[in-house]
C-alpha cells in the first residue's frame, strides 16, 4: 500500500525557522505536562517520550527523532501543512506513517487551541509509536478504518479511535493512568479524566463503539483498558466487521 499524503500535504519541517517564542513555548508546555505524568501518565508514554530524544527545552526536529522512531518500530512523524481528509490519514497510519501538524500554539493560548499543533500531535501521540504492541495496533486500525464505507462504520471506527488513542486510560500497578494523547497534552482534560465528574468504565469493544462522544467539552465518560493487548484484539475483531 501505497502512502496516501501526496506533495500538496506532505511538507517539509525547516527547524533552524522556530523563533525563541517557540522553543519557550515548548518548553513551558513540556514541564508543566511532564511534572505531572511522571506521576498519572503510563510507562509506555514515559519510556517512549525517552525512546525518541524529546527534548525539554526546544521544539522537536523530526529527522533525528524519526531514525530512533524507525529502528524501533517503523513508523514516522511525517510533517504536513494543514488538515488530511480521514481517509487519508488512516491510509497513512496503514503504512506506519503519521501526519503531524508543526506548528507551535501561540503563547497566549497555552491552555487551549481548536486545532492540534507539534505539541499535541509529537508530545501526547508519538512517544507510544515506540512500544510494538501499541505500534501494533495503529497500524493495523489504519488499514481496517480505511476501508469502512457505511456511515454506521466509519462512526465505529472514529469512536474507537477517540476512546482509545486520543482519550484512553490505561489500568497499571493497581492505579489508572493515561495513554491518549488528548489526555497526555492536556491539563484540563487528563484533571478531568482522573477526577470525580468522569465515568471510567472497563475497556469493551461493543461498549466503544455504541458510545457517542463531543469534541467541545470534557469527557463524561472513558474506558480502561488492562493492556494495549486489548486494543489490538478489538481492532482484529473490527477487522471481521468493517467493509465486508
Amino acid at each position: 500500500m501505497e502512502t496516501a499524503l501526496t506533495a500538496e500535504t506532505e511538507i517539509v519541517q525547516d527547524w533552524s525557522r522556530y523563533t525563541e517564542e517557540d522553543h519557550e513555548v515548548w518548553s513551558l508546555l513540556f514541564n508543566r505536562r511532564m511534572g505531572e505524568l511522571e506521576r498519572t501518565g503510563c510507562s509506555v508514554f514515559l519510556r517512549g517520550a525517552e525512546f525518541i530524544g524529546l527534548q525539554p527545552d526546544r521544539v522537536p526536529d523530526l529527522a533525528p527523532l524519526n531514525l530512533k522512531l524507525r529502528r524501533l518500530t517503523g513508523w514516522q512523524a511525517v510533517p504536513v501543512g494543514g488538515f488530511i481528509p480521514a481517509r487519508d490519514f488512516f491510509r497513512s497510519l496503514a503504512v506506519r506513517r503519521f501526519p503531524t501538524t508543526i506548528t507551535v500554539r501561540p503563547k497566549d493560548s497555552l491552555e487551549y487551541i481548536p486545532e492540534p499543533d507539534i505539541f499535541h500531535d509529537v508530545f501526547g501521540h508519538v512517544p507510544l509509536h515506540a512500544d510494538t504492541v501499541f505500534a501494533d495496533f495503529l497500524q493495523q486500525f489504519g488499514e481496517v478504518a480505511s476501508r469502512a464505507r457505511t456511515d454506521e462504520e466509519i462512526t465505529q471506527m472514529a469512536r474507537l479511535f477517540w476512546f482509545t488513542v486520543e482519550f484512553g486510560l490505561i489500568n497499571e500497578e493497581e492505579q489508572v493512568k493515561l495513554y491518549g494523547s488528548g489526555l497526555i497534552s492536556s491539563v484540563g482534560d487528563s484533571a478531568n479524566a482522573l477526577g470525580p465528574k468522569c465515568e471510567r468504565r472497563p475497556f469493551s469493544l461493543e461498549a466503544v463503539i455504541r458510545q457517542p462522544f463531543e469534541i467541545d467539552h470534557f469527557q463524561n465518560v472513558l474506558f480502561v483498558i488492562e493492556s494495549f493487548d486489548q486494543l489490538y484484539e478489538a481492532v482484529a475483531t473490527m477487522r471481521g466487521v468493517i467493509g465486508g
